[in-house]
């Protein structure tokens, strides 16, 4: 992977972590057209650049999250995260294995269309507006539906979102506590492949291999630049969208690309 290869998944990592699109599925199949190879840095890079991304939802919300006072959001989060930690850590083997083969996650972002086509129907009376009206239960409950996007596919912000509306809360509601679920989910997945997973092949943990040559240097701090100021823009679009039009429109591109990455992977690879 040279630098160029990275700015550009990193740009797909910032506009797709916050959509309900599958930020990962679209790195490995952007990753597999350039025809980069599986290596431990590469891998690494795809999950460390989602520092990027979080930084944007801190940038964007500054208000919510240096706001000391509101302790009961920190608490929420808190607990809403400990599902995907825990789960995420046992089956992280398993997943990897799921990374390794492009065509199941193709599938998964078909049938995932297909209910954001019709999500909107199914929650159409929200009960809860804005974040201070969600409990510490509904919290932990869409703690529990985000960790649906283990299955590489399935996109963590759309099963959260998904969660969010089942538990009562409005479209927009919904969006904006999945982003700010976000921040404590990513943080600790980034620390956890940076700082304490050893990485087979070559027996280095992650920032060994990020200060491993100033190339691998370089890409790290240019790709979580790029996937800040990218993902920044990313989730004011994606507010104005899900007001106007809903999930129906990424709905249709899941299908969409599902198709197109299942032909492309099946007849050309």
């Amino acid at each position: 992977m040279d630098l160029l290869q990275a700015i550009i998944i990193a740009i797909i990592e910032g506009l797709t972590e916050y959509l309900p699109v599958s930020s990962t599925g679209h790195m490995i199949f952007t990753s597999s057209f350039f025809g980069i190879e599986k290596e431990e840095f590469v891998k690494l890079f795809q999950v460390s650049i989602q520092f990027g991304a979080i930084l944007a939802v801190v940038v964007l919300y500054w208000k919510k999250f240096f706001d000391f006072s509101k302790w009961q959001f920190f608490i929420k989060l808190a607990c809403a995260v400990v599902p995907a930690l825990i789960l995420g850590k046992l089956f992280d083997d398993k997943i990897e294995a799921v990374l390794e083969h492009p065509t199941p996650i193709a599938m998964v972002l078909i049938v995932g269309g297909i209910v954001l086509l019709f999500i909107d129907r199914f929650f159409k009376n929200p009960t809860i507006l804005q974040e201070e009206d969600i409990t510490i239960k509904k919290a932990v409950t869409i703690g529990f539906w985000q960790c649906l996007a283990m299955m590489p596919g399935t996109s963590r912000s759309a099963a959260s979102i998904i969660g969010g509306m089942q538990q009562g809360l409005s479209r927009q509601a919904a969006a904006e506590f999945s982003f700010f679920l976000a921040v404590p989910t990513m943080l600790a997945v980034t620390c956890y492949s940076v700082f304490l997973k050893t990485y087979d092949t070559s027996g280095l943990k992650g920032f060994e291999l990020i200060l491993q040559s100033e190339e691998n240097t370089k890409m790290f701090i240019v790709g979580n630049v790029v996937a800040f100021v990218v993902a920044v823009l990313a989730i004011k679009f994606f507010i104005e969208i899900i007001k106007k039009y809903g999930f129906k429109p990424w709905g249709w591109y899941r299908i969409i690309a599902g198709i197109l990455l299942l032909a492309y992977f099946n007849l050309y690879k």
